[in-house]
């Protein structure tokens, strides 16, 4: 198992972390907590290889991830209940961790599949974060991605770093430790410091005199 597959799981792990909790907070049984950690893990991915016609989908090629995403949400379960809750600082460092590597894995699979690179971009993106998407829609809240600190722009750096570097021929793993490290540190110090885009405020304001 190379050390790059072994971070992948560990990101699914994370997400399907992130995924029990949402799902812990809306009080759902067993099953819709195993099946919101397996989608916020895994959604990402497999709406990647459906787009790029890449099948069949990793998880259904090798079911160890499957597995990793139910232990991780089980194992959840059983923490959250017979000890205390996981801390969220420390989850929103794993969960960038896991961001880095997914981002970096789909941006790599779209180059496979010669996409030009504004899709490779897209594709490492939607890695990253369109599980989250999927698991808050469900959940019924405003994507994280929408109205949090700094979160797919990370992604976006990221990517197009990685692309920058394999065009220049660089060694592979070069180009994955920079651009999970880009991913990694911007999304870190967005959650130090609080750093997000600027927001868009509609401002109410009175309607024109239509008698003037």
């Amino acid at each position: 198992m190379t050390w790059f597959y072994a971070f992948d799981l560990f990101g699914v792990a994370v997400f399907a972390i992130s995924g029990a909790l949402v799902a812990g907070r809306k009080s759902m049984d067993l099953f819709g907590v195993l099946v919101i950690a397996i989608i916020t893990s895994l959604g990402g991915g497999t709406l990647r290889d459906a787009i790029l016609d890449n099948h069949p989908v990793s998880w259904i090629r090798n079911d160890v991830y499957i597995l990793v995403a139910v232990l991780a949400a089980i194992g959840t379960i059983l923490w959250v209940r017979f000890t205390r809750p996981i801390h969220e600082t420390g989850l929103l460092i794993a969960d960038a961790f896991g961001l880095a590597v997914f981002t970096v894995i789909g941006t790599q699979v779209a180059l496979q599949h010669d996409v030009p690179v504004s899709a490779a971009v897209i594709m490492g993106v939607m890695t990253g974060v369109a599980g989250g998407v999927m698991r808050d829609v469900i959940c019924n809240e405003i994507p994280l991605i929408f109205h949090k600190e700094i979160y797919a722009t990370a992604c976006i750096a990221g990517s197009v770093v990685y692309i920058a570097l394999h065009q220049l021929n660089t060694t592979p793993n070069l180009d994955v430790t920079i651009s999970v490290l880009t991913v990694l540190v911007i999304r870190l110090a967005a959650i130090r410091w609080h750093l997000g885009l600027p927001r868009f405020h509609l401002l109410d304001r009175d309607p024109p005199d239509r008698d003037q």
